[in-house]
């Protein structure tokens, strides 16, 4: 099955936003906080050279930020793609 990942840093507002609206639509993630893990900040600017955080992932299909993400919900798009990827309960 495929996941949400979400890239994120401690005391980031917009992570925390990006959470908050994943949870509000009871949709599982797998965070990866990177801050002082300097592996996994490498492994993100290696997957698509974002260095900005939040940087989300549904399955392969690269999201965005918390705006792309916010967009994503605005338009509807957001639970097609989260359906489409059997994330929605």
């Amino acid at each position: 099955m495929n996941s949400v990942t979400i890239y994120t840093q401690p005391d980031c507002e917009f992570c925390t936003a990006a959470k908050a609206l994943l949870k509000r639509k009871a949709v599982s993630f797998h965070e990866i906080t990177i801050a002082g893990a300097r592996a996994s900040a490498v492994a993100l600017w290696q997957r698509d050279l974002h260095r900005t955080v939040p940087q989300i992932y549904i399955g392969t299909y690269h999201v965005g930020g918390f705006d792309d993400l916010q967009a994503l919900d605005a338009s509807g798009r957001l639970d097609k793609l989260l359906d489409r990827n059997g994330l929605l309960v």
